[in-house]
């Protein structure tokens, strides 16, 4: 059964605030006539009013005894009573009288209570919420929230809770029957073949495989496992209606399940698990194989420039020696020798390789132009035939009416078997296949300038296939191509809400976040508001002295650091030294207390029994792979546990969206303390980066240039009060800027900001003009401002102090055209269709046949040209952002010291539990930043009381990431039966 503060259901704190007793239970004259109708007694006019105003604030009665004093005495002091005793209050809780005054509280209050037929109805909205949720909290949520809505009292929690799961478990009965049933014998036998064990090898075990690095030789082998993957598919019932989430979770807990587990299961539910895990499994060998495609392509491109590079430094050489052989290749010709014997003496100088000498030739006459393409030739032919065995497993389609690249693909399948160098095709063809629009530096490798027949052109064919599958790569990034069936490279269209429904929700829509819902109105207001920041900031510009701006471009002065507040020194040392040391282990132990943290991990499934002493192995679980201690090493570390245990909770109990959940309880009861407030409001977020690093053997590890090593990235967004908001883990080769947004989008605590920070690479203008639509200030730090666009409000505006600082115009043409494109998406993130990423991915990449991509590229201009003009205006916006910026690369080194198991390396190579590790270093970051604040607060306060003077300057110039009184090291002994001091949300500062 879920705890009562795991759920919505009201209860009463356990001390009331006086704003509280004031605005909750303050008696109106109407209720204060209702209670004196009913008893003339003010002793029993104060318990009836305290019934009735609990009642009011909970939806359900409480036993009197059971309201708390402050309540009452507020009451009694309103009605200038004396409250009954407490055998009294007792007396009136088991007669009879309390009965009838309830069925007159209903009446009053027009709540009506559970009737049969009314259970019935609730039965059916529990039913309904089980279809997409999961947990039995988040069902008993809705039905408490329908109950409210229809006026009706809340029956109890253990009610509540009985109907959740009756509910839960006849429909999951339900999927799994059907899913079952669709199943024909022969995949009913493939699955159970499945689930044997044959030479030591286990089959169930196989399916759930990942790739590893995007080397020639995996991605040949992970091609022969997505064939059997698609093998088991065959036959398997397709299309089973079932939400993302309730899909994701049962996929979960099928990964999680070993042969004999899923064959302890009932028949239905052992079927059902292994076709949504069989398909789940091919839907990400598709996504796995597109991105080994991708980062193959872009490999080869990388190597290729490398060669390049590698060959203007030794040019001279290969030069002379190129030079020397043409010119023996001259001597020969000039002979008396006969042509057959010239050409047996040309050969023979050629040592009868005469391809490795063309290849040589065409390096050289690369680097004329620096182009690289020539050096793709060596490499492409060991991966020609895997290139082709990707396509084969890959069904492309264009999501534009563009449909070329798809012709020259067909085409190019049609020549695969072929040896010759150069083909000879129509001069129609060429044009159909557009080989003659692939670019300057293609152009010439691809068509050979000699013309055998004047309606024909001779193809290289090599240069060509290359061609077509580097287009191949910047398409499906780009999202002009997108594969059937994948997930990551899916067409996004089918992700946006239809425009019917994009037409209904405008105006509502675009009043939530304050944007004009007609075109022309939109494209006005947002060229005035560019004209007026413009002429605001020219005006201001003679006293602006931080700014200047010459021939060279403009030059902005970085403003000088504050001086720390006199007091800092003495009182931040005060603070080091009476925070008493404490244990890594028994910090956690104390803050899991406090929140009871480990009742949102109970059993993936939901019907296992609950295992024994729950908090204690969660504490270590968080312990072993928030710290990256590792199960073994934490076995040995801490008594009564062994490895498989600590391993076997985390692959059982605990996912990422629970991690979300626990992370999110330790935010909110942060925000209750007094001291984050002297940090910040809660108002803004920094977004930034740091490497993680990881063993090579995976698909997401990739060698990050600036850090050096493999790895991936962990980012994090970061709140101005220093806690962690929400977190990603992405590949190296990623640009950061795609997941800027979806950690708000995502947030769903009780701090919610509406102003986003970021580094350098948030300066894309995709994310500009999404996050303008979405309501977001995007705020980044600016580097190398010289080098950005300033673009006109008008082609016609001149600026008398600023005017050089304009050098492109803004087709606000484009995006009046787009308008209703570009809320499209908006309004299909709002509604949870598709996230900020899964957009910015596509528009990430500059695309000719996208026109989303033109019309957000064109709206980012205008918003990121403001953006530009506040920023050079404003020395204490730019302060901010460094301030904001400066705590996220704080939380990075912060979370790095509290990761210290393993140097610091993430050992998983399984990418869901590589994100786990992430989000359980978030979790521990989280809960240690709160013991600190609660600790703090006790310090600063004795402090104050002993007279030290603590002003706000010095409050705001502290910070919670202290380590000093951390140990980290040694044995560790978990003790939860040590007294643990509460959580005080009530220390204030004088």
């Amino acid at each position: 059964m879920p705890a009562i503060f795991d759920t919505a259901y009201p209860r009463l704190g356990t001390e009331t605030s006086s704003r509280e007793l004031i605005e909750l239970f303050t008696a109106s004259p109407r209720e204060r006539r209702f209670v004196a109708s009913i008893a003339r007694q003010v002793s029993k006019q104060i318990v009836l009013l305290a019934q009735l105003k609990v009642m009011q604030r909970l939806g359900y009665a409480i036993p009197v005894v059971d309201i708390p004093r402050d309540i009452l005495d507020h009451i009694a002091g309103h009605l200038k009573g004396q409250i009954p005793g407490r055998l009294a209050l007792g007396r009136y809780d088991a007669s009879g009288s309390k009965s009838r005054h309830l069925k007159q509280f209903r009446d009053f209050l027009q709540i009506s209570p559970l009737g049969n037929a009314d259970r019935l109805w609730l039965d059916w909205i529990a039913y309904t919420a089980a279809k997409s949720k999961h947990e039995i909290a988040d069902i008993i949520n809705v039905m408490i929230e329908e109950l409210m809505r229809h006026r009706y009292e809340l029956p109890t929690l253990a009610v509540l809770t009985r109907m959740a799961k009756q509910a839960r478990s006849r429909f999951h009965e339900e999927i799994y029957r059907a899913i079952a049933d669709a199943l024909p014998l022969a995949s009913r036998q493939r699955i159970e073949e499945l689930l044997t064990t044959r030479g030591g090898k286990a089959f169930w075990d196989q399916i759930k495989r990942e790739p590893k690095q995007a080397k020639l030789r995996e991605i040949t082998d992970y091609l022969r496992h997505f064939q059997a993957v698609s093998t088991l598919c065959d036959g398997l019932p397709a299309n089973i209606d079932l939400p993302a989430t309730k899909r994701g979770h049962w996929v979960i807990e099928a990964r999680a399940l070993d042969i004999a587990e899923m064959r302890a299961l009932k028949p239905a539910k052992r079927y059902a698990l292994a076709v949504l895990l069989i398909q789940a499994q091919q839907q990400k060998a598709l996504d796995d194989i597109a991105e080994m495609f991708i980062k193959s392509v872009r490999h080869m491109h990388s190597l290729a420039k490398e060669r390049l590079n590698d060959h203007i430094l030794s040019r001279t050489q290969q030069t002379e020696a190129a030079i020397d052989q043409f010119r023996q290749l001259l001597s020969v010709m000039q002979g008396d020798s006969t042509p057959q014997r010239q050409l047996s003496r040309m050969r023979n100088l050629l040592g009868d390789d005469i391809d490795t000498w063309l290849t040589r030739c065409d390096e050289l006459m690369a680097y004329a132009g620096k182009n690289h393409l020539p050096f793709l030739l060596k490499p492409y032919r060991a991966k020609r035939g895997m290139f082709f065995q990707c396509l084969d497993a890959l069904t492309l389609h264009s999501s534009s009416a563009d449909t070329s690249l798809l012709q020259a693909i067909e085409w190019m399948q049609s020549i695969r078997s072929s040896h010759k160098e150069w083909l000879e095709i129509s001069l129609a063809d060429v044009r159909r296949l557009k080989l003659d629009q692939v670019g300057e530096k293609w152009r010439p490798l691809i068509i050979a300038k000699a013309i055998p027949r004047p309606r024909y052109r001779l193809i290289h064919r090599k240069y060509a296939e290359l061609c077509l599958f580097t287009q191949i790569f910047q398409e499906l990034r780009s999202g002009d191509l997108y594969v059937e069936g994948s997930d990551e490279y899916d067409d996004a269209r089918k992700q946006l809400v239809e425009m019917e429904t994009v037409r209904k929700d405008a105006a509502d829509y675009c009043d939530l976040v304050g944007l004009p819902a007609n075109a022309r109105s939109f494209v006005k207001a947002l060229r005035n508001d560019l004209q007026s920041t413009a002429q605001t900031v020219d005006e201001a510009f003679p006293e602006n002295e931080s700014l200047t701006i010459t021939e060279a471009g403009l030059t902005l002065r970085r403003a000088g650091a504050e001086a720390a507040p006199d007091q800092l020194d003495a009182i931040d040392a005060a603070i080091t030294e009476t925070m008493d040391e404490v244990n890594i282990l028994d910090l956690l132990a104390e803050a899991e207390q406090w929140l009871d943290l480990h009742r949102l991990f109970g059993p993936l499934s939901g019907f296992e029994p609950k295992i024994h002493d729950a908090r204690r192995r969660f504490i270590v679980s968080l312990f072993c792979y928030g710290c990256n201690i590792g199960p073994t090493q934490t076995a040995r570390s801490i008594q009564g546990l062994s490895r498989k245990q600590v391993a076997w909770l985390d692959l059982h109990h605990i996912t990422e969206e629970r991690l979300d959940k626990a992370i999110v309880k330790v935010i909110n009861a942060y925000k209750r303390f007094a001291l984050p407030r002297y940090w910040g409001d809660g108002s803004a977020v920094a977004a930034d980066g740091t490497k993680w690093s990881m063993y090579e053997k995976n698909l997401l590890s990739e060698y990050h240039i600036r850090y050096g090593g493999y790895g991936g990235i962990g980012y994090y967004h970061v709140s101005d009060t220093y806690i962690a908001l929400f977190s990603h883990f992405i590949p190296c080769g990623v640009y950061e800027a795609v997941y800027i947004l979806d950690g708000l989008l995502k947030n769903t605590s009780d701090i919610q900001p509406d102003k986003i920070h970021g580094d350098t690479q948030a300066q894309n203008l995709p994310a500009f003009a999404l996050s303008y639509l979405l309501g977001i200030k995007l705020m980044p730090r600016i580097r190398q401002i010289k080098n950005l666009d300033f673009c006109r409000p008008d082609a016609k505006a001149r600026f008398q102090h600023i005017d050089a600082l304009f050098t492109k115009n803004i087709d606000w043409d484009l995006i009046e055209r787009h308008y209703e494109d570009l809320l499209q998406v908006a309004i299909s993130i709002q509604q949870g269709k598709i996230t900020p990423s899964a957009i910015l991915r596509r528009l990430g990449t500059a695309s000719r046949k996208n026109r989303l991509y033109y019309a957000f590229k064109e709206l980012g201009k205008v918003v990121r040209t403001k953006f530009l003009l506040q920023y050079i205006s404003s020395i204490e916006l730019r302060k901010t952002i460094n301030a904001a910026t400066n705590k996220n690369e704080e939380f990075n080194g912060f979370i790095k010291w509290l990761f210290f198991g393993g140097d610091g390396i993430i050992a998983e190579n399984i990418r869901h539990e590589q994100r786990k590790v992430v989000k359980y270093n978030h979790l521990v970051a989280n809960m240690v930043i709160l013991h600190n604040v609660q600790t703090m607060s006790r310090k600063l306060k004795d402090l104050q009381n002993c007279g030290y003077v603590i002003d706000d300057s010095v409050l705001r110039a502290l910070s919670p990431y202290r380590t000093s009184h951390i140990n980290r090291f040694g044995d560790y002994k978990l003790d939860l039966e040590r007294p643990t001091p509460p959580m005080d949300f009530e220390i204030e500062f004088d």
